[in-house]
């Protein structure tokens, strides 16, 4: 029967190495000889031998999301300059096919957003399936639409 006085001692301390020949743990302190294991400061993390690590084999997941949307963001400073080059013509409706066609954005974008960063002086209509709140005060102030599609 095992009593609190006489069982196994459950904290053992640890093998001091290198400590003389008695000690069980001496000289080469259970490294074996030479070679780059029995060197401080050595880790062959991951090391297959070679072949091909399971870490390099797996496909890479992580912070790009499989099923991420593309959306393409467009500012108000952007349309504007745009239009200055002419590139845009402000009688027609700007839309993500449109930008598309004139290669203004991303040919494999799915959505379009319009920020508000800049100013935009001519009226124009928009049809996005995105838009911040700046984006809609200022082009509704200079009279022009913005339409949301989901």
């Amino acid at each position: 029967m095992i009593t609190l006085n006489n069982r196994e001692k459950i904290n053992k301390s640890r093998m001091r190495v290198g400590r003389g020949i008695g000690s069980g743990k001496g000289k080469t302190c259970g490294r074996g000889v030479k070679g780059q294991k029995a060197r401080s400061g050595v880790a062959i993390k991951s090391f297959e031998g070679g072949q091909m690590p399971l870490y390099r084999r797996l496909p890479k997941r992580g912070f790009n999301p499989i099923s991420k949307q593309r959306i393409a963001i467009l500012n108000l400073e952007k349309i504007q300059s745009y239009i200055d080059q002419k590139s845009i013509n402000t009688n027609e409706i700007l839309n993500s096919d449109l930008l598309k066609k004139l290669k203004l954005i991303n040919k494999n974008s799915v959505k379009l957003k319009i920020l508000g960063t800049g100013e935009i002086k001519n009226k124009i209509n928009i049809e996005a399936n995105l838009a911040s709140k700046s984006a809609l005060e200022k082009i509704e102030k200079i009279g022009g639409s913005i339409k949301l599609k989901n």
